[in-house]
């Protein structure tokens, strides 16, 4: 699935442009950095062969999807534009988010926010909050997380896009050693349309990183990022993450008390498990969403 996105839809002051696949109860699907909507191309029609309508929106400043005019990026603003989609497109209470990086914080806040619009929640690559809590501070957190901090400053636009975002491409040959990113950093450049997305793009970690930058009226929502969803929950972390620190990862399980939520370390699969191990991490989705109640 890699032609161009034919459809849009108005939500939260924001035109989506979406890749979509099947009909059903929705299953809306968010991407992180530096990724695009594109990097659900194996589960969207995995999706949509198990009987959902599966979408896959651009975030906000990710072109085709439009630059945000209130010019809010934290992370905390993706849940909030998930449960405006889930309006937006007629979700019901059957629909199911799935999240992955920053679009792993919008489905915890999406789920916490509204937690009649979603089912079940799935995340992958940044734990729940109290893992992440635990973690963020370690030694070989920061090591990993040095990029984070170097984008807060005001020269990262000019080193990011540098000689054709070789940046970008040395952060997927880092966060999944062995796994060929050219595609999917063509699809990152892609979005990056002019510098204003490129702005937007760092800007979820400047608001998210920087209280004062932040929008009061979001507040709870980004409290919504580092907490644990009512509802049943899938967690799923690659053992060679070269980004989010695999050994903090590993005891995910523990704070998921939620019935029916469990955690799963993907073998041979680096920060994007969904692209390095497609076969595996559909199955995994489409048997937890399959389970209509509680064990």
């Amino acid at each position: 699935m890699t032609a161009a996105p034919h459809r849009r839809v108005s939500a939260n002051g924001i035109d989506f442009a979406y890749l979509e696949a099947g009909s059903g109860p929705l299953a809306l699907c968010l991407h992180g950095y530096p990724d695009t909507a594109y990097t659900w191309r194996y589960l969207l029609p995995a999706l949509a062969e198990a009987g959902y309508r599966a979408v896959a929106p651009f975030n906000r400043g990710y072109a085709p999807t439009s630059l945000a005019d209130d010019g809010h990026y934290q992370s905390g603003v993706l849940g909030v534009d998930a449960n405006a989609l889930h309006e937006a497109l007629g979700g019901d209470g059957d629909a199911v988010i799935i999240g992955h990086d920053y679009g792993a914080l919008g489905a915890y806040a999406a789920a916490t926010l509204a937690p009649d619009r979603w089912r079940r929640v799935v995340t992958a690559a940044v734990p729940p909050g109290p893992i992440v809590g635990q973690s963020i501070f370690t030694y070989e957190q920061l090591r990993a997380s040095w990029y984070m901090y170097f984008q807060l400053t005001p020269f990262a636009e000019f080193a990011v896009a540098a000689d054709d975002y070789e940046y970008v491409t040395k952060l997927w040959r880092d966060w999944s050693p062995g796994y060929d990113e050219v595609l999917d950093v063509d699809h990152f450049i892609a979005a990056m349309a002019t510098p204003a997305h490129l702005t937007a793009a760092l800007d979820y970690y400047r608001q998210t990183l920087n209280f004062d930058l932040q929008d009061p009226e979001l507040a709870d929502a980004q409290t919504g990022t580092l907490s644990i969803p009512p509802q049943p929950l899938l967690y799923l972390h690659g053992r060679n993450d070269g980004c989010m620190s695999p050994w903090a990862a590993e005891n995910a399980g523990s704070v998921l008390t939620v019935p029916g939520s469990r955690a799963e370390m993907i073998a041979d699969a680096g920060h994007f498990v969904q692209l390095e191990q497609p076969d595996i991490v559909n199955r995994l989705i489409l048997d937890f969403l399959r389970a209509r109640s509680v064990v």
